[in-house]
């Protein structure tokens, strides 16, 4: 029986930018290529200005390769518009940052449901609600619904972020140091709830991270290092 085809795949991705008053670009990925499965997870570590940021936003269609292709599923994204990246981002793509970026006014519920606004109407009506308290009760946080993010912990408000991230159900959770700004228990409980989430959504997680313990707890580690991206052991 042939393989079932990756959710995502790069192929010969790169990306330069201009220096201004320096007569050679600036190239942060050279040529990387990889394939993620439907399901999966894994971490990409490295050191700090190696282009791991670059490489997770270029994944999820905030930035654009100089060269080379992403595909997601079965779209080649090269080949969209804004418009359609931007819905792209919106129905099959999650994002977790180490900042929370969760609306100081609005509550709990209300940030996670942010999301479904770009929705069509009968879409983002059909389920939203429960399902968010649903997440939210998962992720131990059911009482806290009608809370501002100001009533909070820190890592209280990094899982609202992971509901938000889940909201529309996502093929793909990008993590951008997720566990970065959290104490050592808040950061291994967030970890955890990722892999358990990845589990039982069925979404396939990619974690940039410094954390090594975090890295280690995926099922592959990749080491981007001088534009070039390979596995670690």
């Amino acid at each position: 029986m042939p393989s079932p085809a990756p959710l995502l795949k790069l192929a010969s991705v790169s990306k330069r930018y201009e220096a201004p008053g320096k007569s050679e670009a600036l190239t942060v990925l050279k040529e990387v290529s990889l394939e993620v499965g439907r399901g999966e997870s894994l971490a990409i570590v490295g050191p700090s200005g190696s282009g791991k940021s670059t490489l997770l936003h270029i994944m999820g269609t905030l930035d654009r390769p100089t060269s080379g292709s992403v595909t997601l599923g079965d779209q080649d994204l090269g080949a969209l518009n804004d418009q359609q990246l931007a819905a792209v981002r919106n129905r099959q793509i999650g994002f977790v940052f180490q900042a929370h970026y969760l609306l100081p006014q609005c509550t709990v519920l209300e940030n996670v449901l942010v999301p479904t606004l770009a929705l069509p109407k009968a879409k983002a009506r059909d389920g939203a609600g429960e399902r968010a308290q649903r997440l939210l009760k998962r992720v131990g946080l059911g009482e806290r619904t009608a809370h501002r993010p100001g009533e909070l912990s820190g890592g209280e408000r990094q899982r609202v972020a992971v509901v938000r991230a889940l909201i529309n159900q996502p093929q793909l959770l990008l993590a951008d140091e997720p566990t970065g700004s959290l104490d050592h228990n808040s950061a291994q409980q967030l970890g955890q709830l990722l892999l358990d989430l990845n589990r039982e959504e069925g979404v396939t997680l990619i974690v940039v991270t410094h954390a090594l313990d975090l890295a280690r707890r995926m099922g592959r580690v990749l080491e981007l290092k001088d534009g070039r991206l390979e596995e670690q052991g």
